[in-house]
């Protein structure tokens, strides 16, 4: 397959899907795309139904009878039929599917697959029977199948524990956001603060740049009025876009807990207790919400790496971090007109705070994780990497770091590979030096890790006093890391 010439960096997706695509081996096969709505799976899945002269369904909300029949108009235009085919059923449906597969490798996608889920609940066991291991049309049959979908929590399900078609997938795709680095290229921003900012408020998610009409900030000078003629911009999509996230995701059938829970783990409310303390719930109530929202892709746990059973919740989707924590209070005001502007200047501060701050300090896992170098981190061989905190019995404290890396849990004594402190706002001194090193022996001490190799990551958007300079540069176990370096070095 010929990869799009108007395509975006996914080089590993494109990859997947060509070989799923072009896999020649008899037999029918099934290959499942998922990930967050807006980051471009129906793009790819068009593109490679291009490529390969495959069939492109696109399902709509509607009754099993409306489904049918679209399905089957789409098919007959697609086959070339004199008029549209009535099927009798989605099984003849399937059947027909596998038929256009007899002779060469075929890509058949249906989008949206919820859409049909909703409508037909028994579709998936239909599928399921249609690929049967044995069944004549299966084997005789070259098609490949994908089912797609963005509705997470759905698809998830799809393939889980006895679903029908748990085991018949080839192909399972997440098609993730753009990291960091990419995001940035993708928005065509040279200024790593000004990028930083921007990936605070749209993440990397591609179709944002559209909602803004391709419109970038221009330098750091017009980042402010970017905020208010897009984000807060009452006639933008990009304006009441979270809201829409949340009411096309078929599991939140309670808008108002789960955005009261979005918004108190967007302002600084991250543990069980400290969310439901905010929402007027019990902790015991949280489960459920806590898992829903997780499970549709809006919350990410995130395991202590340093303290069992203590973990903190986040929000994964900038975009929406924004909105509860920025937007959301004063909706109200922002609907009104010309208020976007005023509105900003009073918002500033908890954006600095609310968002930069959490979404500098997941940049820097990021970083740490996917483009630190062998070199800066002692070691190739990393495992975890996320935040962690540990008990300074001496101060009666405990002490919080924003980056934990630990080596593989491979049955030897497991090693602190890094220990990190990020912020946005501050400038690091030897203070935050003499911290890490301070939180490093008490690692070694109440964790039994093995710290004889630790590096002591110092992250900063502002920069590093001279003292730090100076004496990172007599110790190669001090990584200084800028916002230069967190967008271009290693």
């Amino acid at each position: 397959m010929e990869r799009p010439a108007d395509m975006f960096d996914r080089d590993e997706e494109w990859a997947a899907l060509e070989g799923f695509c072009e896999d020649s081996t008899p037999g029918a096969t099934l290959g499942v795309v998922t990930g967050r709505r807006r980051q471009g799976k129906s793009f790819l899945l068009e593109a490679a139904c291009e490529q390969t002269g495959g069939l492109y369904h696109q399902a709509l909300e509607g009754t099993a009878a409306e489904s049918l029949r679209l399905f089957g108009e789409r098919f007959a235009a697609h086959t070339g039929a004199a008029a549209p085919l009535a099927f009798s059923s989605w099984p003849d449906a399937i059947d027909a599917v596998l038929g256009l597969g007899s002779g060469a490798p075929t890509t058949v996608v249906i989008d949206e697959f919820p859409y049909l889920m909703k409508a037909v609940p028994e579709l998936p066991s239909a599928v399921q029977a249609a690929l049967g291991p044995r069944r004549a049309e299966r084997t005789a049959s070259r098609t490949r199948l994908i089912l797609c979908g963005s509705a997470l929590s759905v698809m998830g399900r799809l393939l889980a524990g006895s679903a029908p078609l748990r085991g018949r997938a080839a192909l399972e795709l997440v098609v993730p956001s753009l990291d960091f680095r990419l995001a940035r290229e993708f928005w065509e921003i040279e200024d790593p603060l000004l990028a930083a900012r921007l990936h605070a408020v749209v993440g990397g998610t591609p179709a944002y740049r559209d909602f803004a009409r391709r419109d970038a900030p221009r330098g750091v000078d017009d980042f402010d009025a970017w905020v208010v003629r897009t984000v807060l911009n009452r006639n933008s999509p990009l304006f009441r876009e979270a809201r829409y996230l949340l009411a096309e995701e078929p599991d939140l059938r309670d808008p108002g807990l789960y955005s009261s829970v979005l918004a108190a783990v967007a302002t600084g409310a991250v543990t069980r207790g400290a969310i439901s303390n905010a929402v007027g719930r019990g902790a015991d109530e949280l489960g459920h919400p806590l898992t829903v929202l997780a499970d549709a892709g809006f919350l990410i746990k995130a395991d202590d790496l340093l303290r069992d059973r203590r973990p903190v919740w986040r929000i994964a989707e900038p975009l929406i971090a924004f909105y509860h924590a920025v937007v959301r209070p004063v909706f109200g005001q922002l609907e009104a007109r010309g208020q976007a502007a005023r509105t900003w200047s009073g918002r500033r501060a908890t954006f600095a705070s609310q968002v930069l701050g959490p979404n500098f300090e997941e940049i820097c896992r990021t970083w740490t994780s996917g483009y630190a170098s062998a070199e800066t981190l002692g070691t190739d061989d990393l495992g975890e990497v996320g935040h962690g905190a540990i008990h300074d019995h001496d101060q009666r404290a405990l002490m919080q770091f924003d980056v934990v890396a630990l080596g593989p849990a491979d049955g030897q004594r497991r090693r602190l590979v890094a220990l990190g402190e990020a912020k946005w706002g501050v400038q690091l001194g030897l203070e935050h030096l003499d911290r890490l090193r301070r939180g490093t022996h008490l690692v070694e001490r109440t964790n039994n890790l093995d710290v004889s190799n630790t590096r002591l990551l110092l992250f900063s958007a502002v920069g590093f006093t001279d003292e730090l300079r100076a004496g990172a540069a007599s110790d190669p176990s001090v990584v200084l890391v800028d916002l230069g370096r967190l967008y271009e070095g290693d």
